[in-house]
């Protein structure tokens, strides 16, 4: 099973556009919040981060879920594919109806302890108020998407991309995109559930909704340690974005532009981190783990292919591409060299996760988490020494996130030469 660069690209492209699907939110609400005030621009960074940590969790086990699918898929026991896609689905759909209505509940009372203007923090409670029912459409839509990458049949993923895209074209403030966002997400599920159900071979894949207690359990014991890893991987922006807003609104509203255009990058990372995952795991399901490095190396070529143009091309652009997102000169003076060092940062994010995603693609989740919680408290305790014991700029801060991914992938690719699998 030799994956040529064609083929990891037409499998890996779906999955870009359906993350950016999911990331449209925080460049339309940053664009559009960018020319309202600070204030805006600066609740919707740490609402959007704080929303994300909770989108994760469900993120970190349609890991799991599309693991397990793609192990089945190499082992040709396609029956199993759609079996092990159900138990996910019921799960994932579970999952959401909690954790929006839990949302929907605590999250003022969270915010009030972390954010201390009043004004940042009742724009962002409005916010979340609209977003946090978007779980109830996110979720299943992660379920199948790990199905369809699971099993590498992934070009539907971009017609439900699209599909976002033409919803999300309603966008009408900051609860309206909260609310747009939402449609958004319900319209992708929609398209994936009518492709499903219409054009898959439902007798071969075992698409037939059953219950496997067994099997559930299996998967949640392999997918508790990537929803773990997911969410905590998204945490300390949480608390990152807290420690800016200490510099001041102006800060914060930087942090806010910055982290929208990372999200560009931070697709393309995800994309082929995702891609990764997968296909490590239908090459051990067909016993040639073996070749999981020279795949590695094929998707990290891929990736700066792709990255290294757009970042020459955003480093030239920079004050035209700021400007984008507000008319304030003095914001626009002031990230433009935090814009580039968080452009920088591309070359060290791509191994990173690649490697991160190819232990978890190996099945060994739990090794996964350790290496996330370790690298964590390197980069919080960072974070603590900027914040309390020195008096420094952004740029500065966001040298954290070098940290974080090189960490990352140094312990990532020390385990999967020594594991020797």
């Amino acid at each position: 099973m030799n994956y040529t660069y064609k083929q990891i690209w037409l499998i890996n492209f779906p999955v870009m556009m359906s993350i950016l699907m999911e990331q449209l939110i925080n460049i339309t609400d940053a664009t559009f919040l960018g020319h309202v005030g600070e204030i805006e621009l600066g609740a919707s960074a740490i609402a959007g981060i704080y929303y994300l940590a909770i989108y994760m969790l469900g993120f970190g086990f349609s890991l799991g879920l599309q693991v397990m699918i793609a192990r089945r898929n190499g082992e040709q026991r396609y029956e199993e594919t759609g079996k092990t896609f159900f138990q996910g689905l019921l799960f994932l759909s579970g999952l959401a109806m909690f954790l929006s209505l839990a949302s929907y509940i605590l999250s003022p009372v969270i915010l009030r302890y972390f954010i201390r203007s009043p004004e940042i923090y009742n724009a962002a409670v409005d916010y979340l108020t609209w977003r946090c029912f978007g779980l109830l459409f996110s979720f299943p839509f992660l379920a199948f998407r790990s199905f369809f990458v699971g099993i590498t049949k992934t070009r539907v993923l971009s017609w439900a991309a699209i599909m976002a895209v033409l919803i999300f074209s309603l966008n009408l403030g900051i609860s309206g995109a909260a609310m747009a966002s939402s449609l958004a997400e319900a319209g992708s599920l929609l398209i994936l559930v009518i492709y499903t159900f219409l054009k898959m071979d439902k007798e071969n894949l075992g698409l037939k909704p059953v219950y496997d207690r067994k099997l559930l359990n299996s998967l949640f014991h392999l997918s508790v340690w990537s929803m773990m890893h997911a969410f905590i991987s998204v945490a300390p922006w949480f608390l990152f974005f807290v420690a800016i807003e200490r510099l001041g609104e102006k800060q914060l509203a930087v942090s806010n532009i910055i982290r929208s255009v990372s999200t560009v990058f931070f697709v393309i990372v995800n994309s082929f981190a995702a891609t990764t995952g997968s296909l490590v795991s239908n090459l051990i399901g067909a016993g040639e783990g073996r070749s999981m490095f020279r795949l590695c190396g094929k998707i990290l070529r891929l990736g700066y292919a792709i990255g290294l143009p757009l970042i020459i091309i955003a480093m030239l652009f920079n004050q035209q591409i700021i400007g984008f997102y507000t008319d304030n000169a003095e914001l626009i003076e002031l990230a433009q060299y935090p814009f580039i060092v968080m452009l920088l940062n591309y070359t060290f994010a791509l191994p990173g996760y690649v490697f991160m995603n190819a232990v978890t693609g190996t099945g060994n989740t739990r090794i996964a988490f350790i290496f996330q919680i370790s690298t964590i408290v390197v980069y919080l305790a960072y974070l603590y020494l900027l914040s309390y014991c020195f008096t420094t700029t952004l740029p500065v801060y966001l040298t954290a996130e070098y940290l974080f991914v090189i960490l990352l992938g140094v312990q990532s690719c020390a385990y999967l030469k020594i594991s020797g699998i």
